[in-house]
């Protein structure tokens, strides 16, 4: 039979096929080939010996959430308790993008904010839409709904940033364990083990781990210029213009006309200086 990883337990993987879940095992095959089953694999297993025969090809896959095969990832951003990181939005955009996965950015904890901070991501909300990334908020179940379905998805986000209430409000019969936040380090306390699928109608959600910091290293720096996506369209004087130290560039003439977002320019150049500083990313 075929079916999708769902759960892994130390060796123990749970399938799920026809509205039906088996717990299984790899089979030394698959070990000796050195392949690592993964949360969202889809794989021909046997389900009367319950052993895994065959992982299929991947379209895509995470190395931090491990899981593959993701249409979607909706990324889970708080606003307060823990604070708005920009930078770390960016990064999962460019993770994300790399990845040919598609972004959905859900902001939580908007009933935390004064006005005057309200109108700030008012204005995020609508400098992410008009570039072309799909936004949203925890408040909107419907858009919600409607954009994840029929798709496998990947919650990721800050620690405390609201993914696992996000999916009990989908389902409240999931009752996923939820925590305060931390007072003392301004973000919240780890509630996700592991990375698990859950079924919701027609799709597949997955709670992951919370973490602060990405690992993007699979990415070239092509791939990382072109997830910055407003800067696409923009024809620079020199055709491999880096967008940093170049006298003439024109995605920086919009940075100071302030038609592109000065804290996704900061962001960009910093994923750059990280590349080519490392030496550890490899052009495809």
């Amino acid at each position: 039979m075929e079916g999708k990883i769902t759960k892994i337990i130390s060796n123990l993987y749970t399938v799920s096929s026809d509205n039906k879940t088996y717990e299984c095992r790899a089979r030394g095959k698959i070990r000796y080939e050195k392949i690592t089953p993964l949360v969202g694999d889809i794989v021909t297993f046997d389900n009367k010996e319950n052993y895994i025969l065959k992982i299929n090809t991947r379209k895509n896959y995470l190395d931090r959430p491990m899981i593959a095969n993701v249409d979607s990832a909706l990324i889970i951003t708080s606003v307060k308790k823990p604070d708005l990181s920009l930078n770390l939005l960016d990064k999962q955009l460019t993770l994300c993008i790399g990845n040919k996965i598609e972004p959905i950015i859900v902001f939580t904890k908007l009933d935390l904010l004064k006005k005057s901070e309200l109108k700030k991501i008012k204005f995020l909300i609508k400098y992410y839409s008009n570039i072309g990334i799909k936004v949203t908020t925890n408040r909107n179940l419907y858009k919600l709904k409607r954009l994840i379905k029929n798709k496998t998805l990947v919650l990721t986000g800050q620690t405390g940033a609201g993914k696992s209430s996000l999916l009990n409000k989908l389902d409240k019969k999931l009752n996923l364990a939820t925590n305060e936040i931390s007072e003392a380090l301004g973000r919240g306390k780890h509630t996700t083990r592991h990375v698990e699928l859950f079924k919701y109608k027609t799709s597949f959600i997955a709670d992951t781990p919370g973490f602060s910091s990405l690992d993007i290293t699979n990415l070239t720096i092509e791939q990382i210029k072109s997830s910055f996506i407003e800067f696409n369209n923009i024809v620079c004087p020199y055709k491999d213009c880096s967008h940093t130290r170049e006298k003439e560039c024109k995605v920086k003439e919009n940075v100071n006309n302030k038609k592109i977002l000065k804290s996704r320019y900061e962001n960009y150049c910093e994923l750059v200086r990280s590349y080519e500083n490392s030496h550890i990313f490899s052009k495809k």
